[in-house]
This record gives structure tokens, sequence and C-alpha cells, in this order.
């Protein structure tokens, strides 16, 4: 296994390359790229290949899987919050939203996270390794193919810092927006970053039509970085002049997300710090009603203060949004349900290749 080659990882014009050193045809690059976006776990489901040429595939290469270990639905809203085992025994977390304008998916980028935010359940085991180009589109196809829903939207936002897998996660944008695979547009992603500030400069000299969001999560150094330890290598300032510098680049609006904690970032004072931190900056401002963390002594905040939060914000006329609460039912707070099973151990030991 160790020496194939990870066939759902490659981009369209790699598998085209990687096919024509095999001695075939280019045109068999689109009948097994369409497979693989159908979801195929095997070469012998791909049944206008003949038999030989898929045991020549299997030869080279590998399909990768992903099983659901588990899925929890919302009775509520339709939510579904699914965990999903990796061949090594690693699992990550999808949720499946519905909105009028159409289905999302919040997916994962790496088996655990290393960023170490306070609020987020995904830092408890710390990263485990960065999940490949071809795992993180399969979360998509897998969600897809289980629900029947057609996904419209994407965000990178699940377990994972995004930009800390960055060559995987530009790989996958290439793959899920490829006209014979998914073709989901740019316009319909959004990736979200804690703020690592040379692949913030990166990502902009790729010109991407994305949405990027950044976890801000406080006004100022001393806040942020009792919440966020990468504020201690990127301070707020440095962040934010990365931010205007990308969107003089890019020209794309940037979403900063504000995840609203009871008397730690919602004081009238921090919400001033923040508007004086964004002044002049076209921008939209994101607040997240804290999701509770068990064992964690950080509560979401009152109504009210969220309320008078965003009235102020608009006042210094600031785009402003509350995110929606899907999934209150389930666990659908990122890394939760990875967190609970694991806890239980009923995963993240057992290998789940059964090839």
């Amino acid at each position: 296994m160790n020496d194939l080659i990870p066939i759902n990882s490659l981009r369209f014009e790699e598998l085209e390359r990687k096919l024509t050193e095999l001695g075939l045809p280019r045109y068999r690059a689109g009948q097994i790229f369409r497979w693989l976006t159908l979801g195929v776990t095997s070469f012998d489901e791909m049944t206008d290949i003949g038999k030989d040429l898929r045991a020549k595939l299997a030869e080279v290469f590998y399909i990768e899987k992903l099983e659901i270990i588990t899925k929890q639905e919302s009775r509520q809203d339709g939510t579904i919050k699914y965990l999903f085992g990796l061949r090594d025994g690693n699992s990550i977390e999808s949720v499946l939203m519905q909105y009028k304008h159409g289905n999302s998916i919040c997916i994962s980028t790496q088996a655990g996270c290393k960023m170490g935010c306070v609020f987020c359940a995904s830092f408890e085991k710390g990263r485990t390794r960065n999940l490949t180009a071809g795992e993180i589109l399969l979360q998509v196809i897998n969600a897809q193919k289980d629900s029947g829903r057609k996904i419209s939207n994407i965000v990178l936002m699940g377990t994972g810092e995004p930009l800390d897998n960055y060559d995987n996660v530009m790989a996958f944008l290439d793959l899920v927006s490829h006209e014979k695979g998914l073709n989901i547009g740019m316009r319909h992603i959004s990736l979200s970053t804690c703020g690592l500030v040379p692949r913030i400069y990166d990502l902009a000299e790729q010109k991407r039509q994305l949405t990027l969001s950044i976890s801000l999560h406080a006004p100022n150094d001393e806040l942020r970085s009792t919440l966020m330890p990468v504020n201690r290598r990127y301070d707020v300032h440095t962040l934010i002049k990365a931010c205007r510098d990308y969107f003089d680049k890019t020209g794309r609006r940037i979403s900063f997300e504000y995840a609203m904690i009871a008397g730690v970032n919602d004081t009238r004072e921090c919400a001033l710090q923040l508007c004086e931190l964004l002044r002049g900056f076209h921008c939209h401002i994101n607040l997240i009603p804290l999701n509770h963390v068990e064992g964690s002594p950080l509560k979401p905040s009152k109504k009210e203060d969220l309320q008078a939060f965003q009235s102020l914000l608009e006042s210094r006329h600031f785009t402003v949004t509350v995110r929606r609460h899907l999934g209150s039912d389930i666990d659908a707070s990122c890394g939760q349900l990875r967190r609970r099973m694991v806890r239980e151990g009923l995963t993240d030991h057992a290998n789940l290749d059964h090839n």
C-alpha cells in the first residue's frame, strides 16, 4: 500500500499525466475521474473500463476511503453530523447543514488540531496528521451520497487549520471545482483560518475567488493571546495588515468570525476596540454564539449582550450577522462528536481498512 498512489488525491491533470506514463490514452482520465466523483471504493465498480485495465490500475493506485463510524441527525433542522473513519484508524468530523440557499457542508482538513484555541473541542488530542486532498474531498462526496442531498456550498471550518495543510487544501480546491468533478465554484467555498499570516499572503497570490474567513475572536493582543496561542506568533495588527493586503490583491471581502463568550470578549469596550481595529475595512463580521464544550469554563454570551454588541458595530456602519445555531440537539460543535467517541474508546484505535 505504501508504494501505491492515492488516486483520489491526484488533480485531473496529474491523473492524465500518470495514465500517459503508463501508456494509457488520456480520455481514460475522464472516465476514472467521474467514477471517483461518484464515490466508488473499488476499481471493479468502474464498469465501463475493461477488467485488464482495472487490474493494471490496482497495481499502481489505490482508492482512498472514508467509513461512516456514526452520524447524528437533528430533529430540529435536519443538520447531519458525520464521524468518518480513516484507513489508519483516525477519525474526522463533517457537518451537513440545510439553508434556504442550498445545502452546505463544513469539512475537516486535519485529524485533530495543534492550534490550541481554548474554546474549541478539536484540540484535546492535538493534531494527528494532515488529511490528503482526497480525504478532504471524500467528506463532500460521501455526505452527498449518504444523505441524497446535493451540496452546493463548502466551508473549510471543521477540525484542523486549513492553512497548516496548505498544499493538500489547494489540491482539494482544484479537485472540487473541476468541471469534470463536483464543479463547485470558488465563490461557493469559504476557508477559515486562525491567522497563519505567511499562508494568507501565499493564498492571496493565487487570487482564488473563495471567501476567506478569519477566526478573530478578540480585538486586542492581550485577550486574543489567551484565547488563541497563534496570536503570540502573529499579533492582531500583523494579521489585520495581511488581511487588508489580501483584499487589495484579490478584491474579495473578508469575513471576520467572532465567537461571543460571556464576560470575556462581549463587552462594550471590546466592541469599540473591534470597531477601531477594522475601521475603514470593507469586511463582514460574523458573530457566533459560543458552542459550550463540556468541562470548559467558557459560556456563551447572554442574548441581550450579543444584541448590544451587534448594535454598536452596526451603528459604526459595519455589516454584521449572527450565525444561525444549527444542530443544537446533536454534537454539532467542532470536535465534540470525535472528542466524545474518543473518550468512550469508540474511535481512533481500530484500523478501518477492511480490504
